[in-house]
């Protein structure tokens, strides 16, 4: 169930440390966000900002260091073995890849409804019902029951994994990087059909690409992460019309935009600079030209600036809108 605020899900403070032979990586440094009732939270960054793992902690599938996590009013740290499994039917993933998700060996019918069998939902007979109602869902016929992955595309193997995550009837969705692998025109109907699924059934959806465009287009609130931290968070317009953080708008600066007098505003925010490397303080330092010319961003710790109720950002000297 959703809290008065709405929310269905939350992060608070959530860091993950991963140690090894060349040093300790923080994955995850002081994550905090909700997941709204019926909405899309996109989490945008680089390769390597965290996205996926952020993802893990709220599926329950890695344990953080420090904070704490609840998915519909329940607290994961509190939860036994059987409790989070059953837990799980609420909140289901789609992945990357469409082939190496599906099982080669199954038929689609015998992937979709295998969340079925394992939460002993209905019979042989209701389960076959059931595939065939969300084959339509998704866009496919009957006739794709006994194929196998490989005789189906790219799209059509993101739409079973889509109905396979549907099987259960969740209340939230995690798409990780769930239309990056595919074409350019799949991808724009995978990203309709999910908006569909999500107008129509209600979901809450966890959107994690590093696509800003794809962002643009499917969320109502965009996280955007830099090496473990999220830097800056806000409404959709919030961050492609009034970003703060340097970082957003270097990756704004590679979304096609109507204007050529914004694309180039905001191309001009942003140098060319060396991969950044751990500091104290601001992590994004090395790459910022503002950075490298201040002492506090290099010392002083960071704190969040609340701008307005929705918009929020990590930086010592933020662009001036």
């Amino acid at each position: 169930m959703a809290t008065e605020t709405g929310s269905v899900a939350n992060l608070s403070a959530v860091s993950r440390i991963f140690k090894g032979k060349t040093g300790t990586v923080h994955a995850l440094d002081n994550v905090s966000f909700d997941l709204k009732a019926g909405k899309t939270l996109a989490l945008v960054g680089e390769s390597g900002s965290g996205k996926t793992t952020a993802a893990r902690v709220l599926l329950g599938l890695d344990q953080p260091n420090s904070g704490s996590i609840s998915v519909l009013g329940r607290n994961l740290e509190s939860l036994k073995y059987e409790e989070l499994r059953l837990l799980r039917r609420e909140i289901q993933v789609v992945q990357q890849d469409p082939f190496s998700q599906l099982n080669r060996r199954h038929s689609v019918e015998r992937i979709i409804s295998s969340p079925m069998i394992a939460f002993n939902i209905g019979d042989k007979q209701s389960r076959r019902e059931q595939v065939i109602e969300l084959l339509k869902a998704v866009g496919l016929e009957k006739e794709h029951l006994n194929r196998r992955p490989h005789e189906l595309s790219g799209g059509q193997c993101q739409r079973v994994a889509i109905a396979r995550a549907l099987a259960v009837n969740p209340k939230i969705v995690v798409l990780d990087e769930a239309v990056s692998a595919l074409d350019v025109s799949v991808r724009a109907q995978v990203l309709n059909l999910l908006r569909e699924i999500q107008s129509s059934r209600g979901l809450t959806y966890l959107f994690i690409t590093h696509d800003l465009g794809v962002a643009h287009y499917m969320a109502d609130e965009i996280a955007v992460m830099f090496r473990g931290r999220i830097v800056e968070r806000g409404d959709r317009d919030d961050i492609f019309k009034n970003s703060r953080h340097h970082y957003t708008t270097g990756l704004l600066s590679s979304v096609p935009l109507a204007s050529p007098t914004t694309e180039k505003r905001v191309s001009q925010q942003v140098q060319s600079l060396p991969s950044p490397v751990a500091e104290d303080s601001c992590n994004y330092r090395s790459r910022c030209a503002i950075g490298l010319s201040r002492d506090d961003c290099k010392s002083v710790p960071l704190q969040i600036t609340q701008g307005t109720d929705t918009h929020s950002w990590l930086c010592h000297s933020p662009i001036e809108r």
